[in-house]
Order: C-alpha cells, then structure tokens, then sequence
C-alpha cells in the first residue's frame, strides 16, 4: 500500500488548481494539515481580523473536503516539530506544499525540509517569485519593467482541476477543535459588519469574481470612486488562498474593456512578493536608508493623533469614512487606502511603520509583502515609490473621486450635509471633530522634514 503523504496548508485553502494537492493525490493517500503556526510567524502571527477570516475559511475548507472523501486536520506549534509528530503517526515521510515567500515561512520550510522530504509546489502567483529577471539575469525592484518582463511569462498555465476525489489514509489523527483556537472575537464580538459582508471560503471567492466579472471590462473607469463596486474585492480570497491568481486570471482576461488594468493589479501582487524576496524585512526597514534619519513624530501628542486616526476621527471626511470602512468591514477601498496613507505619513507626520502595523491587525487581507510595498510606496521609502514630497490633498481628492456618497455612509454625522460641503464640512457639526491640522499646516511640517532630513 502506497505511503500516506502530508499536503501542508498555509496560504492556499483552495481545491482547485493547487499543484501540492494534485501531486500528493497522484502518489496515494493525503492527510490534509493546517499548522497554526504562531511561534514561526512571532511578531508577524495573524492579526485579528485576520483570524476571524481564517476560522471561517478552514470550516468551508473542511467541508470541502469531507465532500471529497477527506477531512482537514488542525494542529498548533511550530510547522516542523507539528508535521514530523503527524508523521509519524501515521507513518508519511513526505510532505507536499505550496512555495511561500515571506520570511518566516520560508524559515519553517527550511525547518520542516530538515526533518521530512519536503516537496514544494508552485501556484499561488502567476510566475514563481524570483524568476523573472533582466537581460542581466537579477530581479527587478522597479514594477513597470518588472510588469512588462512578467507580461511576456503570461498566460498563466491554464487551472487545474479540483480532484474528483482525496484518497484518505486508513486510519486518521487526532485533530484540534477549531473552536479550542479561540480565532474569533467574542468579549467584545467586534466582527458583525464582517459577517455582513464576506463569505470566506472556496466557493465565497468564486461567487465574487462571477460578480466581479459583471463588470470588469469597466474596471479603469470606476475603481477609483469608492461610492462605487468598482474593484473586485477579491483580496481577501486572494490573500488566504481560497481562489488561484491563474483561475482570476483566465476567467477575466478574455472579457476585453480595461481589464488589462484589473490584471495589473494582479501583476503588482507578483511584484510585491518578488521585493519581499529580495528584502525580507520589507515590513521594517526603510528602504531608503536615508530616511532613517527623518524626524517622525512621537510622544503623547502624536499618538493622540494615531488614535483619531485609526478611530476615524481626523477631521478629514474622506480618511474617516475609510477608516470607519475598515473597523466595520475589515477591508478599505483601494484609492481611499492611499489616502488615508498618505494623510498619516505626510499630513500627521507619523513613522509608516505604525499605519503598516495597524492595517496588519484590521484588514482581512492582510498580506505582509503587499502591505509592505504599499506603505513604503505611500511614504516615498521603498525601492519603487512614490516621491515624499508629493503630498496627496484629501479634500481634493474627495471631491475629485466624488466620494459624498461613500462619505455619507461611513460618517452618518455628515449625512445631512449637501456635496457642495461634505467633503470639507464648515464647523461646527454636531459629533464630528475639527480637523487635527489644516492641510496647508501639514504639507508644510512634511515638507520641513524633509529639508531638514536633505540638510
């Protein structure tokens, strides 16, 4: 009788077109494994929202695969120690899994390889990390080339099918009470909009891109109106893996209109885990070591402002709703996710590092090299990035994106109030605060702080 082998789960709590599962499936019998690995992931473990995600995405996991004739079993502690003890329970030597880039897991595939015959599969971007290099054979730190070299790599190879069925071991492990992780809120139950909003889990994600397809080919022209459905808000799906980038791919590539624009973004993410390659402590450091000399702001005063800010309570409509956004939803929409950057970075003068560490624990989809490239792109810091002395206005930008309506959701206290001024309201307005700084008063603060880091 063929050898039980291990498919370790991570980041990729999909049945459809996951390689380490077809392979596994292919050589006898799977014991399909989720290792609640917070020990690894140390000051990088799974933020709050995150978890909430993650305990619904491994029950439909789980039901999935019941339905194939297998089951999910769940362990906690370090990846290495948890599946050597998993195999020899039940007598695996082999362990198939999907490749991971960030820092910490690739440390525990390095641990896990040392005890095991680790197979590692490719899957969960449209290229592998790492492969697309210049003429000169190095990896890119600049999206646009980077973009263009990938572009010449696509398609991505067309979707595998979900095994029809798992062969299962003969007899199965112990396995974690999913409840016994205690991942979801209770004292206070914070996450009802969450529940109101998302479905995590396989089929959760194939319901969002069939409605996003719906209107893909319109993608350029109403992504950047957050009063609009606009953008696919696939990315949570994305980040745990319950849907392939080559699946999103194929399915909406064909569709014709701007969504050349929408596989970008699919391409941006690519990018992000090739600079996370390159610098594994992206989520950390400057990459421009010059600004590691830049004065940000502390004390008793700035983390008066951190908190408005994360409250939504900046005085700025459009950073408030956004942040409002994201307590209720877990989740920001993408143009007012820069702007409520920007205004932390620039306007309040704060280290990007604690708005990187902020939306780690609040967004579902969370994910560290994107997270990463993003801040740093906001704060002008990282390899490919925006200038810091470009400093977005966000009455403007309000009023730019006509964002009134998204406003009037997120910020009930200004809902009486007509376009003309709920961008930028005249106080006072009963239960809504005066704004923290005037944007003239922090684009100059920003922009001496960079002189004076220029000397």
């Amino acid at each position: 009788m063929a050898q039980t082998s291990i498919v370790w789960l991570r980041r990729d709590l999909w049945l459809a077109d996951h390689a380490a599962l077809v392979a596994a499936c292919a050589a006898g019998p799977v014991l399909p494994v989720y290792v609640l690995d917070d020990d690894t992931a140390a000051h990088r473990r799974m933020g709050g929202a995150s978890r909430w995600w993650l305990h619904h995405s491994l029950a439909a996991l789980d039901a999935a695969l019941r339905a194939k004739g297998s089951r999910l079993i769940l362990r906690r502690g370090k990846s290495d120690e948890v599946l050597a003890a998993l195999a020899a329970e039940c007598g695996a030597r082999e362990v198939h899994a999907l490749h991971h880039y960030e820092p910490w897991w690739r440390n525990a595939e390095r641990a896990v390889a040392k005890r095991l015959t680790l197979h590692l599969h490719h899957g969960n971007y449209l290229a592998p990390p790492g492969t697309v290099l210049s003429g000169a054979g190095t990896p890119y730190k600049i999206y646009t080339p980077f973009w263009r070299a990938l572009q010449e790599r696509l398609p991505p190879p067309q979707p595998l099918p979900a095994p029809a069925r798992i062969p299962a071991p003969a007899t199965w492990p112990d396995s974690d009470s999913l409840d016994s992780w205690n991942l979801l809120p209770t004292s206070p139950d914070w996450a009802g909009g969450f529940r109101e909003e998302w479905a995590p889990g396989e089929e959760g994600a194939f319901e969002r891109l069939d409605t996003f397809l719906a209107c893909a080919p319109k993608y350029q022209a109403r992504r950047n109106f957050p009063a609009v459905e606009g953008t696919s808000r696939l990315s949570p799906h994305l980040a745990f893996g319950e849907i392939s980038p080559a699946t999103t791919w194929h399915r909406t590539a064909a569709l014709g209109g701007s969504t050349g624009t929408f596989l970008g973004e699919l391409g941006w993410r690519d990018y992000a885990q090739n600079v996370i390659l390159q610098l594994p402590d992206y989520g950390a450091r400057n990459a421009k070591a010059e600004f590691d000399q830049l004065a940000w702001r502390e004390g008793p005063e700035a983390e008066a402002d951190l908190a408005a800010w994360q409250q939504g309570r900046t005085g700025y409509p459009i950073v408030d709703a956004g942040m409002r956004q994201l307590w209720h939803s877990g989740w920001m929409h993408n143009r007012v996710r820069m702007i409520a950057a920007s205004f932390l970075i620039k306007h309040l003068l704060i280290d990007w590092r604690r708005g990187e560490q902020w939306f780690w624990d609040t967004l579902l989809d969370a994910d560290y090299g994107q997270n990463a490239v993003n801040w740093q792109w906001s704060a002008g810091t990282g390899v490919d990035a925006n200038m810091f002395v470009r400093i977005m206005a966000p009455l403007g930008q309000s009023d730019k994106f006509d964002a009134a309506e998204y406003i009037r959701r997120w910020v009930p206290e200004l809902a009486h109030l007509p376009e003309a001024a709920i961008h930028d309201p005249p106080l006072p307005v009963r239960g809504y605060p005066r704004k923290l700084i005037e944007h003239a008063e922090g684009r100059a603060r920003a922009l001496a702080a960079w002189q004076a880091l220029k000397g």
